[in-house]
């Protein structure tokens, strides 16, 4: 007997998400309003906000202003477009003025979009203003910006030295004692 791979057999754990796994209620209403407007519109802008509104958090990573204004540079007048979190840069001094749509904003965020003449919309409010998504611009922050991610990849060794250059190892201190020594040094054994 073979597997019966067009009944799905083999490749499990990569179905595609039919509602969002939230419990917040203003999500799941959110889901359900871009859902209609995506099959009764026919709009792939709402089937794409339902697509992420249905994702898990660490596939909708927060942005900051900073970015949001890199991207969002001779595009005035547009609308960005975020599903997930905007928070704050302290590191940015001056912001332009931007019409942000997003789940959530922090409160510096806020404040500061606000303060620079911006405006901080929700997704229903988006969804009045636009059903089909004219003249906005849909962003997502950086999924590789997690502290996490800079551990993945394979260990070195001597055989393979480089399986993925700059992988960071998991070291419980950072002490002279701790992975100081082969792989590490000239002197002993090889250097990575």
């Amino acid at each position: 007997m073979g597997i019966d791979l067009k009944a799905g057999g083999r490749r499990t754990g990569h179905n595609s998400r039919t509602a969002p796994v939230s419990k917040n209620v203003y999500v799941k209403l959110l889901e359900k309003l871009f859902a209609f407007l995506a099959r009764r519109a026919e709009s792939k802008f709402a089937l794409t906000i339902v697509k992420r509104l249905r994702m898990s958090q660490i596939n909708n990573p927060p942005i900051s202003i900073s970015r949001l204004s890199r991207y969002m540079k001779g595009k005035e007048g547009k609308t960005a477009v975020i599903v997930g979190a905007v928070t704050d840069d302290p590191r940015l001094l001056e912001i332009p003025q931007l019409t942000i749509a997003a789940l959530r904003f922090t409160e510096t965020a806020r404040a500061r979009i606000v303060k620079a003449g911006g405006e901080c919309i929700t997704l229903d409010q988006l969804a009045l203003r636009t059903p089909k998504g004219s003249n906005t611009i849909l962003l997502r922050g950086a999924k590789t910006a997690r502290e996490s991610v800079r551990h993945f990849g394979h260990r070195t060794t001597v055989t393979n030295p480089h399986p993925h250059d700059g992988v960071k190892p998991r070291v419980i201190s950072k002490g002279r004692k701790f992975e100081k020594a082969r792989g590490r040094r000239r002197s002993t054994g090889f250097k990575v």
